[in-house]
């Protein structure tokens, strides 16, 4: 029996074992409508393609370089850089983690349709420093990139995700043994004593109309020897971020969705407002909003999550981190917010509508809602 073979087989052992899923699909702790509530699905999708002005910002959002303070080691042990949606490089008691690597042009199957970035990638694989894990919370096409994560296992790296995604990863000629799953309250240790522990998160799966909730989604929280943080994949609001937070205690830094909300999602997205809710019921610590600023995948102009976080931050009494995109940022010295975006929303009202207009495209092939 080949590698392979042994490692289909414990994993649709552990499937059937897991107590979400329900003998052909997973589910959330509690009834959550994985697409469109009732009635919305002709005027969403008809809105998203054609309605509003402003979803993609006018010019490419700026970006820096982070390759200089890579080189220098975090003086803090807890370090962020934020590369664009949800992929985010932390270094932490030693050891650097890159969260759902999305470094493609495109969020979709496809090369030629499907949300295009906002910006160009701030550095390129090739040019990461040495990662220790990659930390993979679902199999949506803006959180695992086939060509991303191919060339990071490539290099050696080995890849924490959520129960059955495997499958994908092994598909595409991953070694298991390069690959570890993991349940809700499953952990493993990386390296130095760091453990990252799959916590719940209320989300959905699926990469076609044919494998809708297939696999299972988490969020994931990470302890070293002195820090800890945070990161919530796709969710929405869910009582289970205080258990979170007394069965893992508290965290240095929280990185929550922010971006691709809409009341007719249901569930399955946060939103700023309810990403504060839920940083306040995982207790605080520095909260770097993620999701937003890289792809056009809601029913929003693309600077309202930072605008509204900015607004209502301070009624939750909430940390905000909210770097530049490749900007190096350790919690521990950061004070204010620059909001920097407001630079480019500054120059698109000096241009004429018709400039701002820009067709949104999607893969039909991917049922929607697509994240």
């Amino acid at each position: 029996m080949s590698s392979r073979e042994r490692s289909s087989g414990l994993r649709a052992e552990r499937i059937k074992a897991c107590d979400r899923f329900s003998g052909t699909t997973f589910r959330n702790t509690r009834p959550v409508a994985p697409g469109l509530k009732k009635g919305t699905v002709i005027p969403t999708l008809s809105e998203y393609l054609c309605g509003g002005q402003r979803r993609a910002p006018a010019a490419p959002l700026p970006v820096l370089n982070p390759l200089a303070s890579w080189a220098r080691a975090p003086q803090t042990g807890l370090r962020a850089t934020w590369l664009g949606h949800s992929t985010v490089l932390v270094e932490i008691d030693g050891v650097r983690l890159l969260t759902d690597p999305v470094f493609g042009e495109r969020a979709s199957p496809v090369s030629f349709a499907g949300p295009k970035r906002f910006h160009p990638v701030p550095a390129p694989i090739s040019a990461l420093p040495a990662l220790d894990a990659v930390l993979l919370s679902h199999d949506h096409y803006d959180h695992l990139d086939r060509a991303s994560i191919i060339e990071l296992t490539r290099l050696g790296v080995p890849i924490i995700t959520s129960l059955g995604v495997g499958a994908h990863l092994e598909g595409w000629g991953i070694p298991p043994e390069k690959i570890r799953e993991l349940d809700w309250w499953e952990h493993t240790e990386i390296a130095n004593g760091v453990v990252v522990t799959a916590a719940p998160s209320q989300h959905f799966s699926g990469r076609s109309a044919f494998d809708r909730n297939k696999t299972a989604w988490s969020s994931l929280h990470v302890r070293g020897p002195k820090h800890a943080f945070f990161f919530s994949g796709d969710t929405g609001l869910t009582e289970d971020y205080s258990l979170i937070a007394s069965r893992l205690g508290a965290v240095d830094l929280v990185m929550l969705e922010v971006g691709a909300f809409h009341p007719a999602w249901g569930d399955i997205h946060l939103g700023p407002e309810n990403a504060l809710k839920a940083h306040a019921m995982l207790g605080g610590g520095a909260f770097l909003p993620v999701h937003w600023g890289t792809f056009n995948l809601a029913i929003h102009a693309w600077d309202e999550p930072p605008e509204t976080l900015l607004e209502l931050a301070p009624s939750f009494d909430a940390q905000l981190l909210m770097p530049r995109l490749g900007e190096v940022v350790e919690p521990a010295q950061v004070e204010r917010v620059d909001p920097w975006w407001r630079n480019v929303a500054k120059e698109e009202r000096a241009l004429p509508a018709a400039a701002l207009a820009e067709p949104t495209e999607l893969d039909p092939s991917v049922p929607w809602p697509i994240d």
